[in-house]
């Protein structure tokens, strides 16, 4: 009988650890002790915690040759689970939604086979970011003197887990994901009795309005390619069917590939916005906020084709996007920052055996998912570890040694 392998078992605890407890941005206290103690006990690695607030950043210095940062983040969702896994979230409204513990799982098992494995023909710089989902920390840790503080790199690789079948990864040159940015909105109305609309100004029917605005502002641009996305979110106003409220707030995102797609649809947002309230008679002007800004991802054409290649010759089949995704990441910002080339790809996370010929074929000629698959952000996303982590551990390790070769050639 087959023994089961002690490093595969123990990343499997180790994942299992990080998905039941999870922490929301800026909190990821208990998995960066995790992180610094998983790295400390391999040899080599020299480990700093705290950078950018709870980021930790290893560093593995092979011989002389260029520098490969890997990066994972950390960050969790206030999400309530409901996965029914008996690793379920311990944290009532917190989970892993996005699959940041994958990331951060598979990056850790890299790291153990980079300084077990063959010299480094360079210096391998992981890093462990928090605070991915308000788009805060990649810029955290650059505040904090990322690239004064470790050797600056040659190039960025960084990948992210989706509900597609595990051992697959697909990305693209030029933008791979959207810009996006959260937007408040604050309607000031005048409140009454609901039995008196005529003596009030109800910003809950201004909010209903403004939705249906924003929705058509949005439609208006789906002849562009790569057109714009704006979702509202949510919409917090009002107690009770009697009471017509003084005030209504309204989030949505927004996502966009080009700066000057972004300014336009910013710049007709707050130009909608405001008339609305002006038409509605409000006592006050409505208030926009931006917050939450993320930049389009972009890959370096040249890199991404010859990681590509790497992957697949490595074991991991990798395959071209022919459009953007819609999802945002900070990710890029590391590259951008230190002015040299990033790669970053999103591997499967689910069981291939659950993709029938029929799902296949929606993926190919779609470029779609089958709807029985819970997306990430769901409270039912839950990635299947034991065919997820292997190919994301071997995808880590395949382009930081083929980027090290490749850059000391």
């Amino acid at each position: 009988m087959n023994q089961p392998n002690p490093e595969h078992t123990h990343w499997q605890q180790v994942y299992r650890q990080l998905h039941a407890h999870p922490e929301l941005s800026g909190q990821e206290h208990a998995t960066a002790r995790l992180v610094a103690d998983e790295l400390r006990a391999m040899p080599g690695w020299e480990v700093t915690p705290g950078v950018g607030g709870t980021g930790v950043v290893g560093v593995l210095h092979g011989g002389p040759g260029p520098v490969v940062w890997l990066r994972a983040d950390m960050d969790a969702l206030p999400v309530q689970e409901q996965t029914d896994l008996d690793y379920a979230s311990r944290n009532p409204g917190v989970m892993h939604a996005c699959g940041h513990d994958v990331h951060v799982t598979a990056l850790l098992a890299a790291c153990a086979e980079l300084a077990a494995g063959p010299a480094l023909p360079g210096t391998v710089v992981a890093i462990f970011q928090p605070a991915e989902e308000t788009g805060a920390g990649a810029q955290g840790m650059l505040n904090d003197g990322l690239l004064d503080r470790f050797p600056a790199p040659r190039i960025v690789l960084g990948q992210h887990v989706g509900p597609m079948p595990a051992g697959l990864a697909v990305t693209r040159g030029g933008v791979l994901m959207a810009a996006s940015d959260s937007i408040r909105v604050l309607l000031t109305g005048s409140g009454g009795h609901g039995s008196m609309p005529h003596a009030a100004v109800n910003p809950l029917v201004m909010a209903a309005s403004l939705v249906l605005r924003l929705q058509a502002l949005a439609a208006q641009q789906s002849s562009l390619p790569n057109s714009p996305i704006l979702t509202p979110g949510a919409l917090h106003v009002g107690t009770r069917p009697n009471i017509i409220a003084e005030s209504a707030e309204l989030l949505l995102t927004l996502r966009t590939f080009s700066p000057t797609t972004r300014r336009r649809m910013l710049d007709a947002i707050e130009r909608v916005t405001a008339a609305e309230a002006e038409a509605a008679g409000a006592p006050q002007p409505a208030k926009v906020e931006f917050y939450d800004a993320f930049p389009v991802t972009v890959n370096t054409p040249e890199d991404t084709d010859r990681l590509i290649a790497t992957l697949t010759a490595g074991g991991v089949p990798t395959l071209p996007l022919t459009n953007p995704l819609t999802g945002s990441e900070d990710f890029g910002l590391f590259g951008t920052a230190a002015g040299c080339p990033s790669v970053f790809w999103h591997i499967g996370g689910v069981d291939p055996a659950r993709f029938t010929e029929a799902d296949q074929q929606l993926m190919l000629t779609e470029h779609t998912l089958p709807e029985r698959f819970p997306a990430n952000h769901s409270p039912r996303f839950a990635p299947d570890p034991e065919h997820t982590l292997p190919p994301a551990i071997r995808a880590m390790v395949t382009a930081a040694r083929s980027e090290l070769v490749a850059g000391a050639a």
